[in-house]
């Protein structure tokens, strides 16, 4: 029997290994960390099958992650930890683990990606679930300093990991640019995405902007809608495996973003910088931990048209310091950033977090270490 249960907050595909075996789609990031964990996935699928009355009950209230929160607790005795992958499932996990088995739990790691919103703040001042959180994993050191500040959590306790690409399917020679009339550049995403802003910073610009509003995890709207969309601007979806030649024929990737407190737009980034390509990026509260200023690309305010036009025509006009830019993503996506580092950092969270309970696993196999 697997130790840990790992949670996917959604539905895996029958077909998913084979997809990434044909190169269609990047390594799914769960079925690495399984693989690494030793650890059971448990999707809405898995869930939904097995949890019962009581399931059924608890999404017809609050929905497929409350559902699955429950098949967590249901299994709780079964593991000697449960690793949520976002506090949509790990906050109601730890409220079922503090209020109906407060002695005798399983070790609880949970992602998060942003816990500084009203409900959220709520729920946790007002029922104390953090004392069932064991490691809050965080992406952004904006969200690490909050959390330990306002619940005076210790910060052994909120780790900060870099977020992760696959950098074996963004790899500049699966896709080898294509001529384009003029230059292109690109933009990617839906979530917290200043598109406005874009828009009128490229308006009559000389160069072609394709804005890829799309994405397989966000449910913000998309905010070119009700926009006047220039000339020079085309706005569309496209698979994973096509924005992977996206990135490849565009100079550099724009990621215009609202003020926020947490990492949006990381993983268009990381995809952009695994393909070679800069990146001018809106500087936030939460989004300052992946671009380097200068070096993989550049900073511009929040909500100024005219600053993030001034950075696009600077580095349209200098395409060698934007192809340096890009290499030295690639390099800081091959150190740093990819999916295999990602991994093994997880693991060694959760084996230290396991560790505190005096049980003893089974070190990780050398070919499992990069």
């Amino acid at each position: 029997m697997n130790h840990v249960l790992l949670t996917v907050s959604g539905v895996i595909p029958n077909n998913i290994e084979q997809q990434i075996a044909a190169g269609r789609r990047p390594r799914a990031d769960y079925l690495e960390l399984a693989r690494h964990f030793g650890a059971d996935l448990l999707d809405y699928r898995t869930a939904r099958a097995t949890s019962g009355i009581v399931g059924r009950l608890f999404e017809r209230l609050g929905g497929p992650n409350l559902m699955l929160a429950w098949a967590c607790f249901s299994r709780r005795h079964r593991y000697q930890a449960i690793f949520t992958d976002g506090e949509q499932v790990g906050l109601p996990l730890a409220a079922l683990l503090k209020f109906f088995s407060p002695n005798r739990r399983p070790r609880h790691l949970m992602i998060v990606h942003i816990l500084s919103v009203p409900k959220k703040m709520i729920f946790l001042d007002r029922f104390g679930v953090h004392s069932h959180i064991d490691r809050f994993i965080v992406y952004s050191t904006w969200q690490q300093r909050f959390i330990t500040e306002r619940w005076q959590v210790p910060k052994q306790r909120v780790p900060f990991t870099p977020f992760m690409v696959d950098d074996q399917f963004f790899h500049p020679r699966y896709a080898p640019p294509r001529p384009t009339n003029r230059p292109q550049i690109c933009a990617v995403g839906l979530e917290r995405r200043d598109y406005p802003t874009l828009l009128r910073a490229v308006t009559g610009l000389n160069a072609d902007v394709v804005v890829a509003a799309a994405s397989p995890w966000s449910k913000q709207r998309n905010s070119t809608q009700g926009q006047p969309i220039p000339p020079n601007v085309q706005v569309q979806k496209f698979s994973q495996y096509d924005l992977r030649q996206l990135y490849s024929d565009s100079r550099f990737l724009v990621m215009p973003l609202e003020p926020v407190e947490f990492q949006a737009g990381v993983t268009a980034i990381l995809e952009a910088m695994a393909m070679e390509r800069a990146v001018i990026c809106t500087r936030t509260p939460g989004q300052t931990d992946v671009v380097v200023e200068g070096e993989t690309g550049l900073y511009v305010p929040p909500r100024d048209p005219e600053a993030l036009r001034s950075a696009i025509e600077r580095l349209l006009a200098d395409p060698d310091r934007a192809a340096r830019m890009g290499r030295a993503g690639r390099r800081l996506i091959e150190t740093t950033m990819n999916l295999d580092h990602y991994a093994v950092r997880l693991t060694d969270i959760l084996y230290e977090t396991i560790s505190e309970t005096g049980v003893d696993l089974p070190p990780l196999q050398p070919k499992e270490r990069l």
